[in-house]
């Protein structure tokens, strides 16, 4: 196994990359600047005087070595994941599908028993491992935010810590060594990354597997998905990037598959070397990643198209607001924190932002801006001519369930190129 130094340390509580976080390769080439991004979860009150907020530096590198795709920063992990971290799992119908998708998947590789434990990395409010416990397993979550108490209250045993040496070693002690260890949506947000694979082979059975769900680099760029960089996301994986990594661990790649989650993620099996039989997925996928990147100057392409999708959507947006259009945000996921601020999207252009009834956004503003977050059933009341889908990678669902629930405007899908849409 590599042994990886830490990047060196910049100020405050953040920490500049300079080496690859996989292979500790300096050869690393910019590749996109976002400009200056606030944590996605710093979401004043309506009504508070604005003041004084941390911004940070959101610049996309590409490793020449590994091909990994990563920012150049990482912010400590405390100011990005608070206790109050507001997003819940469950909330979304494709996520909770895919997660029963998931188990069901699992079983294909391995029968499971009532005495098996599956083990699941930032576990949420414990939407994944419902299915695995009404299926009849032991389960134990391990989440560093408040959701850790929904999950509890909810009947999943869930450690309340950061995954890391310390709470496998916990975990390890009071329930025995995993099954099945998943990470969904957190792989690629954690910080000493090698760290964290040496703990997973510490917790895990010898004859059990890992599954990750991240971001797939490959969706991203072909999608023009500029709105999933933001400092929660470390690293955005090829499949090749994570073989790379996971191997040097003594972990085998044996099943992939590209799953619709988040606007285009990948699932990957890993277990110990020849544990399980390599399916046909490995060599296909990074078969088509080979000609991806082939297929002239991959990386020069999707930093063109992000920025002519941005130009395109602000003179789309300036076009409407000549006729003195109302525009009403829908959604508030991390990532449209990421499209409001980088193109520039303000209260006096972007009426406001609505959300779910029962969100924790509602009532707050939105990341570096003064846009409310209002309950969506100011939608229906006040009918503005136009709804932005911010959370535009769901765009097909929540067309159809505003439609249903009264909304008369047209709706604008801002990536992978602004379009007006009628219901």
């Amino acid at each position: 196994m590599q042994t990886v130094t830490k990047p060196t340390i910049g100020t405050g509580s953040s920490v500049v990359v300079d080496r690859c976080q996989i292979c500790n390769s300096n050869d690393l080439a910019p590749v996109l600047f976002l400009g200056y991004l606030p944590p996605v979860n710093t979401m004043p009150l309506i009504g508070s005087q604005p003041k004084e907020e941390a911004a940070y530096p959101a610049q996309v590198l590409s490793c020449r070595q590994c091909s990994l795709i990563q920012l150049g920063l990482i912010v400590d992990p405390n100011i990005l994941f608070p206790p109050e971290y507001p997003y819940t799992s469950g909330t979304t119908k494709i996520l909770r599908e895919n997660f029963a998708e998931l188990y069901t998947d699992c079983q294909q590789f391995i029968k499971l028993s009532a005495d098996d434990l599956i083990v699941d990395i930032g576990s949420n409010d414990g939407t994944l491992l419902s299915n695995f416990k009404n299926g009849g397993h032991r389960v134990k979550g391990v989440e560093p935010t408040l959701q850790s108490q929904l999950a509890i209250s909810r009947g999943i045993p869930t450690e309340h810590a950061f995954f890391g040496p310390e709470s496998a070693g916990k975990v390890l002690k009071e329930d025995g060594k995993a099954t099945i260890i998943t990470a969904t949506n957190v792989f690629a947000h954690i910080e000493n990354i090698h760290q964290i694979v040496e703990a997973i082979a510490l917790l895990l059975k010898d004859d059990g597997f890992f599954v990750s769900e991240s971001h797939y680099w490959v969706s991203l760029a072909e999608t023009v998905q500029y709105d999933t960089i933001y400092h929660e996301h470390l690293r955005y994986y090829s499949l090749s990037s994570l073989n790379y990594l996971l191997s040097q661990h003594g972990f085998e790649l044996f099943h992939a598959k590209r799953i619709p989650t988040h606007g285009g993620s990948i699932r990957v099996y890993a277990a110990r070397k020849g544990k399980f039989k390599v399916q046909d997925s490995i060599a296909k996928i990074l078969k088509e990643e080979e000609n991806f990147a082939a297929d002239g100057d991959a990386l020069k392409q999707f930093t063109n198209r992000v920025v002519q999708s941005k130009l395109s959507l602000m003179k789309m947006i300036c076009d409407l607001k000549k006729n003195n259009a109302r525009i009403y945000g829908v959604g508030a996921p991390s990532r449209a924190s990421t499209l409001v601020n980088y193109v520039g999207l303000d209260d006096n252009i972007l009426d406001c932002v609505v959300e779910i009834k029962g969100s924790h956004k509602i009532g707050k503003y939105m990341p570096g801006t003064l846009i409310p977050v209002r309950d969506e059933n100011c939608l229906f009341e006040e009918q503005p001519e136009y709804a932005l889908l911010l959370s535009w990678h769901i765009a097909d669902e929540l067309i159809a369930n505003l439609s249903k629930k009264g909304f008369k405007g047209k709706y604008i899908v801002p990536l992978p190129e602004p379009t007006i849409v009628s219901a």
